[in-house]
């Protein structure tokens, strides 16, 4: 594939159908792409060219489809920058923003007008600040100079999951060879299927994975937004139906609030969906069946969730079940795990922990990980692979060594599939004991007084030893508080044998988390030692 050609010419067929916050729009792609070029236009006359960067807070706006291309098409890179996250300040976010720009050194920042105002004044005096140019009715043309196969294209910057973000480096060629790459792992069919997604575009998922996947191919895309999913996430599946999409993605919380919030017969029509992308957090194996079996009725197949495991150091994907066989999980010794052995048991087994494989490598693709029962950290080489951290020699040195990425992340490979256990730092060390943050964190997911995806476990003792906290958001409004935490704590100790020193229950919104959901461990550790959160109830164990 040649990216910029399948962008502009190749995209001839497909309909984008955009949400407006009221219903959604349906432009051609061919109309995008003129759109596009009068952008291009615009952005020529502000300084954008070749080898220049142009730093954008990117939002699932028509701005920021069309600018996309745009700033391609004047021969600019794009840089994503973090949208704010939950639990963060608007000083902390204006902060961020600072000192990214600083080290991207860009032409100029491009944000939708209502997130001008988070822009601090220290940035906006030393850099222009834009909305997205008028799409339509310019007229206006340049001739397009996009980046080159081996030139800096996009610098995907992370929401900072466990550190400050880090500005993932891709070339024109890593971000082909990715899209190549979905392609034969979804058995997509151009000019044939229909993606829908609500993720975010800031996020490798929602951008690549599906926006940039259905425009090269000339599919069909039904683009929501992470805001009306969260307000009302029936609407994925609501979308997929209504418009007969065979493709989506997603994560494993997000798929659990939306089986949760169909009821039977809430559907119009039956599902056509075919591939299921789910990942960017650890996939739960409980959440793939309920949803399985919530939307049998509606004719999904056992073969349509897919799991998958990647990063943006990646462009995304790295490993994915075949879109045409059923997920598998193994039933595993969480003890024995936290040991970094690999051990199977029977599923009842009352230290039974279950992992999801996230299937084999993708073609091209070389995993390194545990193998022979071990698990060890997870090495990646890929044709998609960045060139390392954007400005960033001492953290690219860290994790790219000879073409291959050390990936941070703990798993074991067995049959050739691989499982993911968490990052390694979510390791705890308590009283010489190791633990997983993710294995208590899990297991507290399942509890029906607990919001999913809403808990967080860290170590809050300082020199005098550990001291286990457990930060969750419940689900309502419970009149009392003790019986949940104390259901908490005790099966944290029947997974992992730790005791908990308190459990905060914090309201809805508060826990930081990246827009893709993942749990912001570092800033939860921040808020806590800064005595910055206040909780609805907190319940110590003595």
């Amino acid at each position: 594939m040649e990216l910029f050609n399948a962008l502009t010419n190749g995209a001839s067929h497909g309909v984008l159908h955009e949400w407006n916050g009221d219903a959604f729009d349906h432009t051609p792609w061919r109309e995008v792409v003129a759109d596009a070029h009068g952008m291009a236009a615009g952005l020529r006359a502000l300084g954008v060219g070749p080898g220049t960067r142009v730093a954008c807070i990117l939002t699932n706006s028509p701005g920021t489809v069309r600018g996309l291309l745009a700033v391609w098409l004047a021969g600019g890179a794009v840089a994503s920058l973090p949208l704010p996250t939950r639990g963060q300040s608007g000083e902390a976010y204006g902060e961020q923003l600072v000192a990214l720009a600083a080290r991207l050194d860009p032409a100029l920042l491009l944000v939708d007008d209502w997130l001008a105002a988070l822009v601090p004044r220290a940035l906006a005096d030393n850099l222009p600040v834009r909305g997205w140019p008028e799409p339509r009715g310019t007229g206006a043309r340049c001739v397009p100079s996009p980046p080159g196969p081996d030139d800096l294209a996009f610098v995907q910057y992370s929401s900072g999951s466990t550190s400050t973000p880090k500005g993932c480096a891709l070339t024109t060629r890593a971000i082909e060879r990715q899209l190549e790459i979905i392609l034969g792992m979804t058995g997509g069919r151009p000019g044939a299927d229909t993606v829908a997604s609500w993720l975010p575009l800031s996020h490798d998922m929602g951008m690549f994975g599906c926006l940039l996947y259905s425009w090269a191919y000339d599919f069909d895309l039904v683009l929501s937004s992470p805001e009306r999913f969260g307000m009302t996430p029936r609407t994925w599946f609501r979308d997929m139906s209504e418009y007969g999409a065979t493709m989506t993605a997603g994560t494993s919380t997000a798929l659990h609030l939306a089986a949760r919030a169909h009821g039977r017969g809430s559907l119009p029509r039956e599902l056509r969906l075919r591939a299921a992308v789910i990942g960017a957090e650890r996939v739960d194996w409980g959440t793939l069946a309920a949803a399985t079996e919530r939307f049998r009725p509606f004719g999904l197949s056992e073969t349509a969730f897919q799991p998958a495991y990647g990063m943006a150091e990646a462009t995304l994907a790295v490993t994915g079940k075949p879109w045409a066989e059923a997920p598998r999980a193994l039933a595993l010794d969480g003890s024995a795990l936290v040991e970094g052995r690999a051990v199977e048991v029977a599923p009842d087994h009352p230290k039974a922990t279950r992992l999801v494989s996230n299937g084999p490598a993708q073609p091209g693709v070389s995993v390194r990980a545990g193998t022979g029962g071990s698990v060890a950290e997870i090495e990646v080489t890929s044709p998609s692979l960045a060139r390392g951290y954007y400005a960033d020699p001492e953290r690219t040195a860290a994790r790219f060594a000879g073409g291959r990425l050390r990936t941070g992340d703990l798993g074991f490979v067995r049959d050739g599939e691989l499982y993911v256990l968490g990052r390694s730092d979510d390791m705890l060390s308590v009283g010489g004991r190791k633990v997983y943050a993710s294995e208590i964190e899990s297991a507290v997911d399942s509890l029906r007084s607990i919001r999913k995806g809403c808990a967080a476990v860290v170590d809050a003792g300082g020199s005098g030893g550990s001291r286990l906290v457990l930060m969750v958001e419940p689900q309502g409004n419970p009149r009392d508080y003790r019986p949940i935490a104390e259901e908490a704590a005790t099966l944290a100790m029947e997974k992992s044998g730790v005791a908990l020193a308190e459990c905060l229950f914090l309201p809805r919104g508060v826990l930081p988390k990246t827009p893709s959901g993942k749990i912001q461990r570092f800033r939860c550790r921040a808020l806590l030692d800064g005595n910055q959160l206040a909780p609805v109830a907190r319940v110590a164990f003595a």
